[in-house]
This record gives C-alpha cells, sequence and structure tokens, in this order.
C-alpha cells in the first residue's frame, strides 16, 4: 500500500517503508501519521513480508509531527496511545530503521519504534519539541529509558538538545553507524539477512525480549522457556544437523 506521503516497495521478504514528505523534512501531518499505520499493519498481515526497512526520502528520517498543521489548529492524534497510532505496540515481525538526518521530536519516538537503527554520519536525534511545548505521546518518554537508561533518557527529555551519530552509537541509542548516504541500502541488506534466519526461533527471541519488560526475572525466564517451544520443536533438531554437518562452522553461512 502507498500514498505520496508514504511509499512501500517489496523485494522479496524485506519490505521498504519510505516517509515522502522531504520538503516538511518528513514531518507527518495526520494523513501521513494513518498512512504510516497503514503500511505497518499491511507489512504485519503479509506472510510473504518478513522484515521491514523505515526510512525518510530527501535526506532526513522524520522530523516528527507537523507543526504547522498543529499550528493552523489541527490536533494530531497519539501515536503510540491511540489505537489506530503507527506505534502502539512493537510489531510481530523485525523493523529496522535507515536514519539520515533529523529523527526528531515525534520522529525520534519512530526511530525508538524499530527494533535496530542504522545511522550515517548526518543523523541527528532530539526532543525539539520541548522548546515548543509539544508533548511526546509517540512512546519516546518509555523507550527511550529502556534503551539508553534513565539518566541519558531525561537529559535528552528535559534539555530537548541534539544528539549526534556518534554519541548516539555509544549511548546506544543507534545500533550501527555506515557510510554517508549509505543507510537504506545497508539496512536493506541487513534485513535480508536476518530474513534467512530461521524464523519461529528469531521471532521468539525477539518476542521474548519486548516482554521481559513487564516481568521479574524469573517471570521474564519462564515466559522465554514457553515461548522458545515451537521453535525447539520444529527447528533446533534441524538446525543442529545441519551444524553437524558442517554449515556455519567458524561463522560462515550459506548464500
Amino acid at each position: 500500500m502507498s500514498t505520496s506521503k508514504i511509499v512501500v516497495e517489496a523485494q522479496g521478504p524485506v519490505t521498504t517503508i519510505t516517509i515522502n514528505r522531504p520538503q516538511a523534512k518528513n514531518a507527518l501531518d495526520n494523513e501521513a501519521a494513518h498512512g504510516l499505520a497503514d503500511a505497518l499493519r499491511a507489512f504485519e498481515a503479509d506472510p510473504q513480508a518478513k522484515v521491514a526497512v523505515l526510512t525518510g526520502a530527501g535526506g532526513a528520517f522524520c522530523a516528527g509531527a507537523d507543526l504547522k498543521e498543529l499550528g493552523g489548529g489541527t490536533d494530531y492524534f497519539p501515536w503510540a496511545g491511540s489505537a489506530d497510532g503507527p506505534l502502539r505496540a512493537p510489531l510481530a515481525k523485525p523493523v529496522i530503521a535507515a536514519i539520515e538526518g533529523h529523527a526528531c521530536a515525534g520522529g525520534l519516538g519512530v526511530a525508538l519504534f524499530c527494533d535496530i537503527r542504522i545511522v550515517d554520519e548526518t543523523a541527528s536525534f532530539g526532543v525539539f519539541s520541548r522548546r515548543w511545548g509539544v508533548p511526546m505521546s509517540d512512546g519516546t518518554t518509555v523507550r527511550l529509558p529502556r534503551i539508553v537508561g534513565q539518566g541519558r533518557a531525561m537529559d535528552m527529555l528535559l534539555t530537548g538538545r541534539a544528539v549526534g551519530a556518534d554519541e548516539a552509537i555509544t549511548i546506544g541509542l543507534a545500533t550501527r553507524k555506515v557510510a554517508r548516504g549509505t543507510t537504506r541500502a545497508e539496512a536493506e541488506k541487513l534485513a535480508l539477512q536476518i530474513a534467512g534466519f530461521p524464523p519461529i526461533a528469531m521471532t521468539s527471541d525477539r518476542q521474548s525480549a519486548y516482554e521481559s519488560f513487564d516481568r521479574d526475572e524469573a517471570a521474564a525466564i519462564q515466559r522465554e522457556m514457553e515461548l522458545s517451544l515451537e521453535a525447539r520443536r520444529q527447528e533446533s533438531q534441524s538446525g543442529a544437523a545441519r551444524f553437524a554437518k558442517g554449515e556455519g562452522r567458524h561463522g560462515q553461512f550459506k548464500k
């Protein structure tokens, strides 16, 4: 599903979703936010789609909500807190962010929604809406402390300062830094690699990691065991047999 503001491209198991409002640094007006939610839901429902790449057009990732629309009297709906919001809860499949330029205000929330964040030297994160009195309603106040820790999250939330690519890597906000202008290509390459792994174990491990935040350690480990059962029954023995025959030795995988 594509609109002029949200472009969706599929290549085999990889779906690339591009926020396409470069004239506004890919800020999301309400139409684009609903379009992003529709694109994410369509990806999740497509059995052929295994991993998504989320990026922005024209050298920016996402500058948050469209303040011109908001300033004109149109209220925006909460991207994380509303039932039809694009960032309500993690999808059942991995999403990789390819970030160049600004990922600020609500755009930071879009980046945090993703499992992996790949950046180049132009990437910049920040709660820039702090100066305009626009609160976070995109999951940032919940997801940012879980990723970078409470202290660093408070520094970003209270000051609204910019965090560049290198600092983002240092504090764990960004996952990988690649050559300038290559974030989408590198993210799609990584997505294709992830899509090639046995899916049940990969999905259950990912789900366990997300669900662990809501449980104490003993309950989280119990849930990990529960989630692992299907993969143990369906994938583990065949995978171990492939390894025993020599596949994957020394970190090498068949293409």
